[in-house]
């Protein structure tokens, strides 16, 4: 596969994207599909309150539309389970999180689903996803990045599936706090992860999805960086921490999420320390979490907090990167 087709595959993704927002995002207004506010959260974005959200929906759109196209194109017949397991977790997440995301904003509850109703949802399609993949005979063994080291999970690895599946979706929706924060840092990740399918496991459809994925929020951020005139939502959210989890998963680099992920992994750490130490101590370790709240109500800009976890994603990234082709 040459560099010519992954460019390719990026160009169709962000064409997508940026041709029908003009005409979504009206759409979503006029719907009055408007996003609502935590009330505990920073006042500065009580402005935004009424921006159109589940612009998810746009990004679900463009990754299956150009994965197929790609797919099709490339590799005519290559519609083999690993696309179709992404495809699943992508679709099946992003439908989850639609849900989620029309309680709140039109029936007007403003947490959405309940906490153990989208947890069943989540761990449903994780076990769909587990079961397919054991059917297929995936190899259930992990390995340390940068090594040839190998460990045997056995029925452990369904654990391990359903815990990634489920962490990594909550992982990322956490991060989905400022604009433009998730789709720069997605897109980060997701390129990683597209440059070691290509490179390090030559996995066609893999790279293709993943690749798709960042031109899709190349062009979503056109919309949704500073000020932000839509956002993906939980419908955008959720799908992306699961896809990114299969992605992870299919490529046998379970363990490298944590790096790539890096500043998911960060974001949620950052809500976990801050309610262990309320509880057990009654101060808070942040002045809000999850993390990029607390820079905000230190005094920097939104823009500033953004660009910088940018920059710490791209330095994760690399890491990740470096760490898997040593091996090579």
């Amino acid at each position: 596969m040459s560099v010519y087709v992954l460019i390719i595959t990026m160009a169709i993704a962000f064409l997508i994207t940026v041709l029908i927002s003009p005409v979504f995002i009206p759409f979503l207004r006029r719907l009055k599909f408007g996003q609502s506010i935590r009330e505990d959260g920073p006042k500065s974005h009580m402005k935004k309150m009424g921006t159109p959200t589940m612009g998810g929906l746009m990004i679900l759109l463009s990754v299956t539309a150009t994965t197929f196209i790609m797919t099709g194109k490339f590799n005519p017949g290559s519609v083999n389970f690993e696309l179709l397991l992404l495809l699943l977790v992508l679709l099946g997440y992003g439908l989850l999180g639609f849900l989620d995301d029309f309680i709140k904003v039109v029936l007007k509850r403003n947490l959405g689903l309940t906490s153990k109703q989208k947890m069943a949802g989540q761990v449903l399609i994780a076990i769909i996803f587990y079961y397919i993949l054991s059917y297929h005979g995936f190899p259930t063994y992990i390995q340390i990045p940068g090594t040839s080291i190998q460990w045997e999970l056995g029925w452990g690895y369904a654990i391990l599936v359903v815990f990634m599946l489920v962490g990594a979706s909550n992982a990322v929706n956490l991060t989905d706090g400022l604009d433009g924060l998730l789709a720069g840092t997605a897109a980060i990740a997701f390129g990683a992860f597209g440059i070691l399918a290509w490179f390090a496991y030559p996995q066609f459809e893999v790279t293709i999805f993943s690749l798709a994925v960042v031109g899709s929020l190349l062009g979503f951020l056109v919309f949704n960086a500073h000020p932000a005139k839509v956002f993906m939502g939980d419908t955008g959210s959720l799908a992306l921490g699961g896809s990114i989890a299969a992605v992870a998963i299919l490529t046998k680099l379970e363990i490298l999420l944590i790096i790539i992920g890096g500043v998911f992994v960060l974001e949620t750490l950052s809500v976990i320390i801050q309610v262990i130490s309320f509880k057990t101590t009654g101060k808070r370790v942040f002045k809000m979490s999850p993390l990029h709240h607390h820079y905000e109500l230190l005094g920097w800009s939104e823009w500033r907090v953004v660009t910088t976890f940018w920059l710490i994603g791209l330095i994760f990234a690399a890491l990740g990167i470096y760490i898997e082709v040593s091996l090579f």
